[in-house]
């Protein structure tokens, strides 16, 4: 059974910093890409940065030049470094993998969402 839990999150002010972590576990052949998505109250989930097995970077406009994507293979863990952090950044900060596992002596291509941790940027 494979896993994603996310942990860092908090509460912290304005111009603040953050690191969220990404931990995926079980038995896992290989990761081909991984995300973090938000969701603010009374809005809809949305695509925060991406990171793929090699090191291609994507973020969502409203981050960029302030969150960074990273991985680290060997603890197939990801992370979200968040600086200049404003208040519009408040939400339910999520993790996306997209995985191969092992499954009854093959692999199994499937994505997985970890639980969510909340960011609170608030004076």
């Amino acid at each position: 059974q494979v896993q994603l839990v996310e942990s860092g999150g908090g509460v912290v002010q304005p111009g603040g910093s953050l690191r969220l972590s990404c931990a995926a576990s079980g038995r896992i052949f290989s990761i081909n890409a991984m995300a973090w998505y938000r969701q603010a109250p009374g809005k809809e989930r949305e695509l925060v940065a991406t990171i793929t097995s090699g090191t291609s970077t994507n973020y969502a406009d409203s981050v960029k030049g302030r969150f960074t994507i990273s991985k680290d293979n060997a603890k197939n863990t990801a992370y979200l470094q968040m600086n200049s952090l404003k208040p519009e950044d408040t939400a339910v900060y999520y993790c996306n993998g997209d995985l191969l596992s092992y499954l009854n002596g093959g692999l199994l291509q499937r994505n997985y969402w970890g639980q969510g941790t909340q960011v609170t940027v608030s004076s």
